[in-house]
């Protein structure tokens, strides 16, 4: 049975739809509302509250803590300099990808790992013969995501930061309503947004300290079914649903490297060996056989195909992770993982992998739709990510 966020007493009266998911454990809200449609406009116009503790989060300590984290990720971790987060993502010796994450580098020997799966025999295994210990902060940490465009505004007005001076992908020390807090520029929604990390005894301090500060700047509890929306739109990959974690996989088929899933820039293979490095140098070489892209599907197709069974386009509100065949000239050639209509952008957009030939931006595929229980296929354009990539994430 999942157990009560550090944040349930505030989130659980507010959740008028009563709809909740098990995160990692741990009762999560699925939409405050009975649609999620004014949770993703906060993410996207204004800003968004999401309870983002049930990831999994680790303390790893120690002057041998960078080159265990090196030994274990396919970034050089050691480079990192405190006070920068970087995300990356852990492989097993095959080159497949285990689970992917961000770290932070909160002092010269301390850093945090999050980790969308428990990570702890990981960094157990890498810690081995340094100088390291690791400690699982799951539980004693909570974590409150404000994302969105007005949400340096909201922490600007709850918080002592300097959120001018802190850069894409930093972290640094603040305080919050008497609570020592970090507050990292990171998140899930491709927008300019934080995530603040504190002690599980803040946790409603913080959430209401916020909040309040947050209401002239329209800031919004938002819940995972919005969140699902605007990763798509990001170009976010989620594990169990747009790759599988390798340990847990039967079929070598089902595995992924970091060059199919679009990682590429988490692997750096030019420093001392990690897991997984020769294999992955050896995949550099010849190329991968798979390719994380987006899709657009063709609204007039859409269109067309409910007209012949006399329908109005009905699309699904919510975010689909139903896998749907990809295919060429009625050959399959991959499958779409995680699909959904855009409310910004207007368009039915998809996460797919397909085959490396079939990769290019501007190629034309089809994507499998069923109407009244037959199932059908529409036209899909092959296109960069992110679908959306709006410059305020990265200014100063």
């Amino acid at each position: 049975m999942p157990i009560p966020s550090p944040f349930h007493e505030r989130t659980q009266p507010l959740c008028r739809s009563w709809r909740w998911k098990d995160w990692a454990g741990v009762l999560a809200v699925s939409s405050y509302d009975s649609s999620h449609e004014r949770e993703y406009f906060a993410f996207r116009e204004t800003a968004g509250l999401l309870d983002v503790s049930p990831l999994f989060k680790y303390e790893v300590r120690g002057p041998g803590a960078a080159a265990a984290l090196s030994r274990m990720m396919t970034r050089d971790v050691a480079r990192l300099a405190v006070g920068r987060v970087t995300y990356t993502c852990w492989c097993d010796d095959a080159g497949k990808i285990v689970d992917d994450g961000t770290v932070a580098r909160l002092d010269e020997d301390h850093f945090r790992v999050t980790a969308a799966e428990p990570a702890l025999h990981w960094l157990l295994a890498a810690g081995r013969g340094f100088d390291v210990a690791v400690e699982d902060s799951t539980a004693r940490l909570a974590a409150l995501a404000v994302q969105g465009p007005t949400s340096r505004d909201v922490l600007a007005a709850a918080s002592d930061a300097d959120l001018a001076a802190l850069r894409w992908f930093g972290v640094t020390r603040a305080r919050i309503d008497g609570l020592d807090v970090w507050i990292s520029r990171t998140g899930y929604t491709g927008d300019l947004g934080y995530e603040v990390w504190v002690e599980r005894a803040g946790a409603l301090r913080l959430w209401d300290a916020i909040l309040d500060a947050g209401r002239p700047f329209g800031a919004e509890p938002a819940g995972l079914d919005a969140l699902d929306v605007v990763r798509i739109e990001a170009g976010f990959i989620l594990l169990g649903v747009d790759y599988l974690s390798a340990p847990k996989v039967v079929l070598e088929s089902r595995k992924s490297t970091p060059f199919e899933l679009g990682l590429e820039r988490t692997v750096e293979l030019d420093r001392r060996p990690f897991v997984g490095r020769a294999a992955l140098a050896a995949e550099r070489e010849r190329g991968p056989a798979w390719r994380l892209v987006g899709l657009e599907v063709a609204w007039e197709a859409l269109e067309a195909l409910y007209e012949s069974y006399g329908l109005p386009p009905a699309l699904p509100a919510q975010a689909r992770r139903d896998p749907l065949p990809v295919t060429s000239e009625g050959r399959q050639v991959g499958q779409a993982t995680s699909h959904t209509w855009s409310p910004l952008l207007k368009k039915s957009i998809a996460l797919a992998t397909v085959r490396a030939a079939h990769a290019a931006p501007g190629t034309m595929l089809e994507l499998e739709h069923t109407v009244e229980f037959e199932r059908r296929r529409v036209p899909a354009t092959v296109v960069p990510l992110p679908f959306f990539d709006p410059e305020r994430k990265r200014r100063p």
